[in-house]
């Protein structure tokens, strides 16, 4: 009985205590983003705060030409016939580029602490988010990653799609409505899901 004892304590399951430990992997109380610069001192960006929640985030603003005027007058490089619909949210207007002929619809979120390049004839469909920031898992501290995003010429993004910082979305893409993209998408790609997949090609329009 005592050999058996033995053999049954030698092949015991043991679980791994990282596996089933209930403590913090982080301590958020270590955070420190002091190294990542913004792009604008602190009365700038309290001034734009102000500004986007008066006249683009709230809705009650509908001149489109004077918000093109005041993206630029903080920085931003717009380029002629850009559309910008209402209760869009745009974090540091000095890191937006907006090509010829591009949409912004309805509660677009463009979180960009990094910078957000969209091209020419682009469409971006209501809900959708730019998400150029993350948080490095693997260190106690939680540190920042900060990464642009790049939208080519004539791509749409659907509907409630969000973007992940690094993305790289070529021309004539389709971004299916609800779908996360977390990687870079190659040019007259159709894609979709949650991540998103390459789920056809965007075929050249017929007229």
């Amino acid at each position: 009985m005592k050999n058996d004892k033995k053999i049954l304590d030698s092949t015991a399951v043991i679980e791994d205590p990282v596996e089933t430990s209930d403590r913090s992997f982080v301590d958020l109380s270590t955070f420190d983003n002091s190294d990542y610069n913004p792009g604008r001192g602190k009365l700038v960006r309290i001034v734009w705060y102000f500004l986007s929640l008066l006249l683009f985030e709230s809705g009650w603003f509908p001149v489109g030409r004077f918000k093109l005027l005041l993206l630029r007058w903080f920085g931003a490089r717009i380029g002629k016939g850009v559309v910008i619909k209402p209760h869009v949210r745009i974090k540091n207007p000095w890191r937006l580029t907006l090509g010829d002929h591009c949409w912004i619809g309805q509660n677009v979120w463009i979180d960009n602490i990094e910078s957000v390049a969209i091209g020419n004839h682009v469409c971006i469909s209501q809900l959708v988010y730019f998400c150029t920031g993350s948080h490095d898992h693997r260190k106690t501290t939680f540190d920042l990653v900060a990464r642009p995003i790049v939208v080519g010429n004539g791509t749409w993004v659907g509907a409630r799609a969000t973007l992940l910082g690094g993305v790289d979305i070529g021309a004539n893409v389709i971004v299916a409505a609800g779908s996360v993209v977390t990687n870079s998408v190659q040019n007259c790609e159709f894609v979709g899901g949650v991540p998103a997949k390459v789920i056809g090609k965007h075929e050249l329009p017929s007229a």
